[in-house]
């Protein structure tokens, strides 16, 4: 099935003399990675039905270098940093929109004192004020009926404190919503974050992501919804350790927003 999806670069707007009205930070999970594509695709999909004038730095986009600096390396991470703040302040670029956390979190926290100021969104919150704005709807019945338990990412959460948003989205959907025994600030790390998601475990009884999926298949759960590429990956394989892949989806609000505008 062929996608008709409307992304222009940076450059090509820069080209025509134009300024999008937000970057779309895609991220490397985003970019690379074959399941969290399909979370780029569907944020994309919302953003072409809302008419919103947005732009990728395409081949030009780097890694914000959040998993060097959390793996120890300052260094790699300063100078990737430096090399995408040049690239964005030559652009001009006001207003990012990720749907990582990670890079959600590095750009609005951690690039301003290397000389990168911008307004920095996580899609959550980008599709909240698109919904607020009137400039999205949905249909309301797609998940009439269905149990959806939400996963609290840590950088999205803890690190910044924001747990309206997703929530939110996801109350409009007339879904049954039911929070883990452990959510909000509270809620535990899927077990990717922090650059933990490219080693191999410790030694311990139980894999984190295991654990937190038991978490969420305590609500019995017809999906559960993340907000994360990483926390996406460890809570699917969490559910396949458990063997409930045929009962229970794990998908982005992205693509539950996506699949309920029949996009």
């Amino acid at each position: 099935m062929s996608e008709n999806l409307i992304v222009p670069t940076m450059a090509q707007m820069m080209a025509e003399g134009k300024q999008p009205e937000i970057l779309f930070w895609v991220g490397s999970a985003g970019s690379f990675d074959d399941r969290a594509k399909k979370i780029s695709r569907a944020f994309v999909k919302i953003l072409n039905k809302a008419n919103v004038n947005f732009a990728v730095l395409g081949t030009e986009e780097s890694c914000t270098g959040d998993v060097a600096k959390r793996a120890g390396n300052e260094f790699l991470f300063q100078m990737q940093a430096l090399m995408n703040i040049e690239l964005l302040n030559a652009y001009e670029v006001k207003k990012i929109v990720t749907c990582d956390p990670h890079s959600f979190n590095c750009l609005k926290n951690e690039y301003p004192s290397l000389g990168g100021n911008y307004e920095v969104l996580h899609h959550t919150q980008f599709i909240q004020q698109l919904l607020k704005e009137g400039r999205i709807d949905f249909n309301k019945d797609t998940y009439k009926g269905s149990r959806i338990t939400f996963h609290d990412p840590c950088y999205l959460g803890r690190a910044n404190n924001e747990y309206q948003a997703p929530r939110e989205i996801l109350s409009q959907t007339n879904a049954q919503i039911i929070e883990m025994k452990r959510s909000k600030s509270s809620a535990l790390c899927c077990g990717a974050g922090g650059a933990q998601m490219f080693k191999e475990p410790e030694k311990g009884n139980m894999e984190i992501n295991v654990l937190r999926t038991q978490d969420a298949l305590e609500t019995t759960p017809n999906i559960i919804a993340t907000g994360c590429p990483y926390c996406n990956t460890m809570m699917t394989d969490g559910v396949k350790f458990a063997h409930k892949e045929n009962e229970v989806k794990v998908l982005d609000i992205a693509e539950i927003i996506a699949n309920a505008q029949n996009l």
